[in-house]
């Protein structure tokens, strides 16, 4: 066979070109689709007639596979994660950590290297750096705690020797105390029900005996001598001024303060046995100062220093008259030796402002009062906080002992006083007073009754046993800011916004 014979002859195959529309070849498609809707609508006739079941569910193989190899991919994710987890070696660690998350600390024949496993595998579920974070959260928790709760350091040589001092002269009283209680427990009840009812008249007759502008501002503090012979009256231009009472003349008026007066306190000692050359009396202001003063001149004798910027509100006599409590707005409360001539005692424990203090009638404790709400009762002789008063919903602004040593009269801006038991150590009533904020709380000195005064432009009386109402005094045309009863419970007295004062007395 040739070589010309093996060879292929190629023959380019000619493009043909179609000219003119496609329609007809559309028709022709549609037509052919048409044919093939109507095979199927047969079919779907035979179906239904001869009963088929045909079902248009179908598996879908490609999710559930997609499924499991996303599941797949997470777990390799997760070994991986938790293989570069930095986990200690330490086995009491390792418990601590799984302490710490909540988990058990070891399982049923769990090893180390078990339990270390374990730990990462949590971890990495979790979160690396939740360990972490618990610690700090816990850290925060202390601090606050820290903050709220009641810390001490060590005094001076001064702060021993005035509490030492403090327990020889309260535990006489206190034994003498107890004792009048007991005699007072034995009285007949018809004599002690007597006596009672016959206060309560006395009362319900009260009347204003007097009315007098005490100054050309606000009367901010009032309160009788121990004599009941002379009133102090300190208000908002500076002035403090005595005046005589019944006759509310005024004897003495007091200079040196250089912004609103906060208090003004008799000495215990002062109309009966105090010299009238001597500290008779004390105020505070605004400005942080605190001045000393007696009968005899109108410029004080001595300043107390170191409340300064912040405002004095309220003090407090020891019943020795020997020391004197200061309330101040950082916070704090002090005590303060005259006759050593010293701050013996710098406190703090109140989360806002101390406003008002009360020494109890033995000397043994006093109570303080803050704008947080809450009180406390401080030992004098340790130091220690002993009762916490928890129960305002605002700030404290009256706080009193009662005569007889264990119950303490509160009073706030929630409009409520309560009555506090030291030897409970809680509220045990509640008295829906006013309408508006209370600003004064004062036990009568044998302790029957009570009064408050309120912005509500009212003072009230109150029954030491039901604690129900005995008499409205109602008379200020402004709130009133203070109030105070006379040792030889003959008048009441009542200072006010409208810059006067008035003194109550029964009528007849």
């Amino acid at each position: 066979m040739s070589d010309d014979d093996d060879e292929v002859n190629y023959v380019k195959k000619t493009r043909t070109i179609h000219y003119g529309s496609l329609e007809d070849a559309e028709k022709a498609r549609l037509e052919a689709t048409s044919d093939d809707d109507n095979e199927d609508l047969k079919v779907s006739s035979v179906v239904q007639s001869s009963q088929i079941h045909i079902s248009n569910e179908y598996m879908e193989l490609e999710d559930s596979i997609s499924k499991e190899k996303q599941a797949l991919l997470e777990e390799f994710e997760k070994r991986k994660k938790a293989r570069s987890i930095n986990v200690s070696t330490d086995d009491g660690e390792v418990k601590k950590n799984l302490r710490q998350l909540n988990e058990p600390v070891c399982l049923f024949g769990e090893g180390p290297a078990d339990r270390r496993n374990r730990l990462r595998d949590i971890l990495a579920c979790i979160g690396e750096d939740i360990i972490t974070r618990r610690e700090v959260e816990e850290e925060k928790k202390q601090l606050e705690n820290s903050q709220e709760s009641t810390w001490y350091h060590e005094g001076p040589e001064s702060l021993r020797i005035s509490r030492l001092w403090i327990a020889e002269y309260s535990l006489p009283r206190a034994k003498a105390r107890l004792e009048e209680a007991r005699l007072m427990r034995d009285l007949p009840d018809a004599n002690r029900t007597a006596r009672r009812q016959e206060i309560q008249k006395k009362l319900q007759v009260l009347a204003i005996h007097s009315s007098q502008i005490g100054d050309v501002r606000p009367i901010s503090h009032c309160e009788f001598s121990p004599n009941s012979q002379l009133l102090a009256t300190g208000s908002w231009t500076g002035l403090c001024k005595v005046w005589n009472v019944p006759s509310c003349e005024l004897q003495q008026t007091l200079r040196g303060h250089n912004s609103n007066i906060g208090a003004i306190i008799f000495h215990p000692k002062a109309t009966i046995s105090q010299e009238e050359s001597i500290c008779n009396m004390v105020s505070c202001a605004f400005d942080g100062s605190v001045k000393l003063w007696n009968f005899k001149s109108e410029e004080p004798i001595a300043d107390i220093e170191g409340h300064m910027p912040h405002r004095v509100s309220k003090m407090g006599f020891h019943p020795s008259g020997r020391f004197l409590g200061t309330c101040c707005y950082d916070c704090s409360w002090r005590l303060w030796d005259l006759h050593q001539c010293t701050e013996v005692l710098h406190q703090e424990g109140h989360g806002k402002a101390v406003h008002c203090i009360s020494f109890q009638v033995d000397g043994s404790v006093c109570a303080t009062g803050g704008l947080d709400g809450f009180g406390r009762v401080w030992d004098l002789r340790t130091g220690r906080c002993i009762m916490f008063m928890e129960g305002h919903l605002k700030g404290i602004f009256g706080i009193d002992f009662a005569p007889n040593g264990y119950q303490i009269a509160t009073s706030s801006e929630d409009n409520t006083c309560k009555i506090w038991d030291l030897r409970k150590r809680s509220a045990f009533y509640t008295i829906p007073a006013h309408t508006n904020l209370i600003s004064t709380i004062k036990y009568q000195k044998d302790g029957d009754f009570l009064v408050t005064s309120s912005f509500d432009c009212t003072v009230k009386l109150w029954t030491n046993r039901t604690w129900q109402p005995l008499k409205t005094l109602s008379g200020h045309d402004g709130k009133v800011m203070c109030a105070d009863l006379s040792p030889d419970n003959q008048y009441v007295v009542s200072g006010s916004y409208d810059r006067t004062f008035k003194l109550w007395t029964p009528e007849g």
